[in-house]
């Protein structure tokens, strides 16, 4: 039959391509019947086994066209016999559909009752009474997924949930299937059907079969997404022919109906809810959250909005519309149940999601920015004046943190020009005050009464003793003991790293394109320019400059120069920004290195963490990077360049070996009939 039809084929090519569509049996009989009772089946793709016998031919060269239904013009899926050719399953349903019984729309049928009255599914499921039952969990009448019996109660399928067990693959404690057979497997190692990818080749379970064959989700995610100049056209469109990573025609060009495509936007790109692209669905839930429901966002809202909907990452901050906790702290704040002040934030139980709800309404304008370190030393020493007896040391911890710690860290963040204000050092003085009353207490004598010797014996209970130094001297300049003594801590160079393992990493960094430009910048600043993490990672893109064809990095007072390398690098960094950044971060920020919360830079310990799965360490780097320079450089051209102290640059140059005493007479002597 088909050699009659077809005559361009020879003999054994139609037998391959008959024994691939319908191996035998059931199969090939229906091939028979189908090929006898029309001639032109061949033509219009169905039924099922003819479209997969027509796919096998046109695989070995036959000119027959591609099967397609004739309603929706969708290629790729199994056709029948329906009114003006071959349709799809859905297309097929719909030309059949009647007027139902119950509702009176012309539905696609899904039964019909016990007088043989057309039902559509709405209806069936509605009025289904053999399988509806009242929830023992939920109350609500729904499909039942368990029937009562033998004492337990009727689980809807709504509430039905697989029995949790050990995943025999993964080793995982979930929901799975077979776990009264004694072989439970979770949905995620349930087996799937594979098949070989047309475009790469790899034997994974397809996510789509196209006309050229199955195809893999990362080959149909990036097929959906392969966007470029369409080659007759000329404009900017999603390329689809011919089929594979080397198409260069849209889809109007090639003839072929536009798929995909973002109903709000238009855009040609895989879509993620409602015939909605990730972007567009990112606006209405943000939309939904933010205005609770009435349609209308708040105007101190408006920014957190903004910032929600420019994530890089659209997906990403859907995840987190959907499951982060934070999201569900915005959500009461937009529909008034939790006031928008840092009193009803820091009161929250749950404190990390209120947190960074906190940084991104204080990013987006929508509350008033505060230093959040000095706030919760403020917090840690009310819990911490609470648990100290007797009262009269509660008073004395009390005067000394609010006029001496409180006070001199307050100063310090006002006139710092870090994101950050330390605080460690600050309450590490008043613990270790809280710990000497308590001390003194436990040998049976006060401050008022405490002598030198005592303060010895107090500085051998450990290193931590010594931090008490600030304390007693608050306490002896206004009369509370008399003047006691405890050493300053002498400063120790540590170790550094030798200088030919700092030029090998520092190369490294320069010229390795793979590793990341924040790791790149930050590794190559800590390495040639001896900055400390800290400063590292409150860098802002207006350190960085170019003139000249030339770019140069302010540290100190001064531009230092960057080599080529670093300087593409850094200008690589400005210009992408780093691959991830926290949901409701402003897309305008003014950091070199944003970080995970809105509005903030990285932290320096998870540079560090970074740095050290390159193997640079950060404190071994920078000292071997200071003596390097301060033994090339004086100390007030070390100091102005790097921003040091004079006094810090003069210690490094001494530690260096480097004497720049004599550098002014030096060069008279070397040069004396120069100005």
């Amino acid at each position: 039959m088909v050699a009659a039809a077809q005559g361009l084929l020879a003999r054994p090519v139609i037998e391959a391509a008959v024994t691939a569509a319908a191996p035998g049996g059931q199969a090939l009989r229906q091939l028979a019947l189908a090929l006898a009772a029309d001639p032109d089946a061949l033509a219009c793709g169905a039924p099922p086994v003819v479209g997969r016998l027509v796919t096998e031919l046109i695989a070995r060269g036959c000119a027959l066209a591609v099967p397609s239904c004739v309603v929706c013009a969708r290629t790729g899926k199994p056709l029948f016999r329906g009114r003006g050719g071959g349709v799809c399953q859905r297309c097929r349903a719909w030309q059949l559909a009647q007027a139902c019984s119950t509702c009176g729309k012309v539905r696609p049928l899904a039964g019909r009752d016990s007088t043989g009255a057309p039902v559509c599914e709405v209806c069936r499921r509605r009025d289904d009474s053999r399988r509806h039952r009242v929830c023992g969990r939920c109350g609500r009448t729904a499909p039942a997924a368990v029937r009562a019996r033998d004492g337990h109660l009727t689980i809807c399928v709504n509430c039905y949930r697989m029995p949790s067990a050990t995943c025999t693959v993964c080793g995982r404690w979930r929901e799975c299937a077979f776990a009264a057979a004694g072989r439970p497997v979770c949905s995620s190692c349930a087996p799937r059907a594979t098949a070989i990818c047309v475009h790469c080749g790899t034997d994974r379970p397809p996510a789509a079969r196209w006309p050229e064959g199955p195809v893999c989700d990362p080959c149909y995610t990036a097929a959906l997404r392969r966007r470029g100049t369409c080659a007759r056209c000329g404009q900017h469109r999603r390329l689809v022919a011919p089929p594979g990573p080397h198409a260069d025609t849209c889809a109007d060009c090639a003839g072929i109906p536009v798929t995909h495509a973002c109903a709000d936007c238009g855009i040609e790109d895989k879509l993620y809810e409602k015939s909605r692209c990730a972007r567009c669905s990112l606006r209405r839930r943000t939309q939904q959250v933010l205005s609770a429901g009435i349609g209308t966002v708040a105007p101190e809202l408006t920014g957190v909005f903004d910032a929600v909907t420019a994530a890089q990452q659209p997906r990403s901050a859907l995840n987190w519309l959907r499951n982060g906790a934070g999201a569900g702290l915005l959500a009461e704040v937009a529909a008034g149940r939790l006031p928008l002040t840092h009193h009803a934030l820091d009161t929250h139980p749950h404190r990390r999601a209120a947190d960074y709800l906190r940084h991104m309404l204080t990013a987006a304008g929508a509350l008033p920015a505060r230093d959040e370190q000095l706030a919760r030393t403020g917090h840690w020493l009310t819990a911490r004046l609470e648990a100290i007896q007797p009262a009269a040391d509660r008073r004395l911890i009390q005067a000394y943190a609010t006029w001496q710690v409180m006070r001199r860290l307050r100063a310090s963040a006002t006139n710092a020009l870090r994101p950050r204000t330390p605080t460690a050092h600050a309450r590490n003085n008043i613990r270790a005050a809280t710990d000497l009353l308590a001390w003194l207490h436990g040998h049976g004598t006060t401050l008022a009464a405490c002598r030198q010797a005592d303060i010895d014996r107090w500085l051998g209970t450990g290193p931590a003793a010594s931090q008490a130094r600030d304390f007693l001297t608050w306490a002896a300049a206004r009369g509370h003991c008399q003047p006691l003594t405890i050493p300053a801590p002498t400063r120790r160079t540590g170790p550094t790293i030798a200088p030919d393992q700092r030029w090998a990493l520092a190369a490294r960094l320069l010229h390795d394109t793979t590793i990341e430009a924040t790791d790149r910048v930050a590794g190559s600043l800590l390495l040639l320019y001896g900055q400390p993490l800290s400063r590292i990672a409150a860098m802002t893109t207006n350190q960085v400059t170019r003139r000249d064809n030339q770019t140069f990095v302010r540290l100190g007072r001064h531009d230092a120069p960057m080599p080529d390398p670093l300087a593409n690098a850094t200008h690589q960094l400005i210009t992408n920004g780093r691959s991830y950044r926290g949901v409701g971060s402003p897309p305008d920020t003014t950091w070199l290195f944003p970080g995970h919360l809105p509005g903030r830079p990285i932290t320096a310990a998870r540079l560090g963490e970074r740095l050290r799965i390159l193997g640079i360490y950060a404190q071994t780097a920078r000292r071997a990077a200071l003596l390097d320079l301060a033994g090339q450089l004086p100390a007030a051209v070390l100091a102005d360049l790097l921003g040091l102290h004079e006094t810090t640059a003069a210690k490094w140059m001494h530690q260096a070996g480097g004497d720049w005493s004599h550098y002014a007479a030096q060069l008279a002597r070397d040069h004396p009939h120069q100005p």
